[in-house]
C-alpha cells in the first residue's frame, strides 16, 4: 500500500504598516469665492468710474476748458477706483483658473474650459489696462498740481469711463458654462444665467454700446461665482 503525503504551502501577504490610505478630500471652493469678490469689485469699478463724470457734464459739451480743475475734487474716488479695479483683476485670474479646472473635470476634451479661461483672463488684462493710467493723473490732480492740461484730463476721464467697462470676453465664459450645463456638467440654472447674461455681454461688447458690457458682465460674474460658491452640490458630492 502506498501512502501519499500532501504538503500545503500557505503564503501570507501582510498589509504594510508604513502605508496609510489617502484620506478623501473635497475640492476647495476658494476659487469661486475669489470670483464672487471679482464680481463685486467689477460692480465697484462701474460705480466709482461713473462718479468721475466731469467730462460728461453739460457744461463741458463741446469744450475741455476747465476739465482739469474740475477733476481735482475727484481724487479720492480715483484712488478707490484704481484699488477696486486692480483687486478685481487679480481675483478674476484666480476664478478663471478654478473655473477651468471645474469645467475640465466634466468636459476634458471640450473647448469650453479653455474658452472660459481665456475670456476671463482677457477681461482681467483689460481691467489692468483700464486702471493703468491712474497714477499719472490722480496724484497730480489730488495735489492740485498744474501739470495736467484740460485736453489730457478729458482724455483720461473718457478712458476710465470706457476701457474698464469692456467685459465682452467675460461673456464668453458665461456661454462656455451654458454649453457644459447642456451636457449635464454644471447646474442648469447657471447655464441659463450664462446664456442670458453672458450672451448679452458678448452682444453688447460687439455693438457700439460696448461699455454696457461691464454692467452685464459684472452681474453675470457675481451671480455665477455665488452659484459655484454656495451651490453646485451635485458636483461636490
Amino acid at each position: 500500500m502506498t501512502t501519499q503525503t500532501h504538503t500545503r504551502i500557505t503564503t501570507r501577504n501582510p498589509v504594510r504598516a508604513d502605508i496609510t490610505p489617502a484620506p478623501a478630500t473635497r475640492t476647495s471652493r476658494r476659487w469661486a469665492l475669489a470670483g464672487l469678490g471679482a464680481g463685486l469689485a467689477g460692480i465697484g469699478t462701474v460705480v466709482t468710474s461713473s462718479m468721475v463724470d466731469v467730462v460728461y457734464r453739460d457744461e463741458f459739451a463741446g469744450t475741455t476748458t476747465g476739465v482739469a480743475d474740475a477733476l481735482q475734487d475727484k481724487g479720492p474716488v480715483m484712488f478707490v477706483f484704481h484699488s477696486v479695479t486692480m483687486l478685481g483683476a487679480v481675483l478674476m485670474v484666480v476664478f478663471a483658473a478654478g473655473l477651468h479646472r471645474r469645467l475640465r473635470a466634466v468636459s476634458p476634451d471640450g473647448l469650453a474650459p479653455v474658452v472660459a479661461l481665456a475670456g476671463l483672463a482677457g477681461t482681467a488684462v483689460v481691467s489692468v489696462l483700464g486702471a493703468g493710467l491712474d497714477t499719472e493723473f490722480m496724484m497730480p490732480l489730488a495735489q492740485g498740481d498744474n501739470i495736467v492740461d484740460d485736453s489730457t484730463g478729458a482724455m483720461y476721464n473718457h478712458w476710465i469711463g470706457t476701457i474698464p467697462w469692456l467685459w465682452v470676453l467675460a461673456g464668453l465664459a458665461g456661454l462656455a458654462i451654458h454649453v457644459v450645463a447642456r451636457q449635464g456638467g454644471a447646474p442648469r440654472w447657471l447655464g441659463i444665467v450664462g446664456l442670458v447674461l453672458g450672451g448679452l455681454t458678448v452682444l453688447l461688447g460687439i455693438s457700439p454700446l460696448e461699455y454696457l458690457s461691464g454692467m452685464t458682465g459684472a452681474l453675470w460674474l457675481t451671480v455665477t461665482a455665488a452659484g459655484f460658491s454656495f451651490g453646485d452640490r451635485a458636483f461636490r458630492s
